[in-house]
């Protein structure tokens, strides 16, 4: 594996749309385990129109959490715009994914940093390998998701079986790699990876723990991504057998 430029700034970019319940509980933890870990970060979190209080609840959290820096999408809303929004108000030379309803553990993303400053492009989390786990993962949810991935991994030819899970840590030279994104919705999780693995960055697995959100609604709706991931799929795996390298990293 090359050598790769030790990490000077973490950001962890946070997409939230009414999460006006969640935010202070995940916020508050986000900080305090990166400051525990003497991590130096910034957290960006992207109000993406929400409908109810989640800019004045954010405004608030400022005064007792230094690193937030919360902005508002202000073109057109998704959840892969207002991700990929946090990416062009971030200031890291490391970006980690987490969500706003605190299903992500914030030692997880310690563990990405880790992994990242190992000279790893890419740290990718797996609830489903040996040391990961789910808490209150909905049926029908975990199904699809099993299903979607078997097929990913069989598709693309990769080891990796949680590609759908959108908390995963890049270094800035694969996002700026990857571009331009083209997903608009839930379906860049699956975007990022793939492009990522099939332009030839580095990337590693460790597992990691995910729970179900104690407030608010999922914003994903699994009837509305089929068609969305299976596009992103399909686009990214033509440029993998197809398009002869000329995208790959250089």
């Amino acid at each position: 594996m090359p050598v790769a430029p030790a990490l000077k700034l973490y950001s962890v970019v946070v997409p939230a749309r009414d999460e006006e319940e969640s935010l202070p509980g995940t916020l508050t933890e986000i900080h305090r385990t990166l400051a525990a870990e003497g991590i130096p970060h910034e957290i960006v979190v992207v109000d993406d129109a929400s409908g109810d209080r989640t800019w004045e609840v954010l405004q608030t959290l400022r005064a007792t959490i230094p690193t937030l820096v919360p902005t508002r999408n202000t073109g057109t809303n998704g959840f892969g715009r207002a991700v990929v929004w946090g990416f062009d108000q971030s200031q890291g030379d490391a970006v980690v994914i987490m969500m706003a309803d605190a299903s992500d553990s914030p030692a997880d993303a310690v563990k990405y940093w880790r992994l990242l400053n190992e000279g790893y492009d890419c740290a990718f989390g797996s609830r489903f390998v040996k040391g990961g786990r789910v808490v209150d993962y909905p049926r029908v949810k975990l199904l699809v998701n099993r299903l979607a991935n078997f097929l990913v991994r069989v598709g693309f030819a990769i080891s990796l079986n949680d590609t759908t899970n959108a908390f995963k840590a890049y270094r800035r030279t694969v996002l700026e790699g990857c571009r331009p994104f083209l997903a608009p919705h839930f379906n860049l999780t699956v975007e990022l990876p793939l492009k990522a693995i099939v332009r030839g960055y580095t990337w590693t697995v460790t597992p990691i723990s995910w729970q179900n959100r104690k407030h608010g609604v999922a914003k994903l709706k699994i009837k509305e991504m089929g068609s969305r991931y299976f596009f992103i799929c399909m686009y990214v795996w033509l440029e993998k057998y197809f398009s002869r390298g000329d995208y790959r990293r250089k």
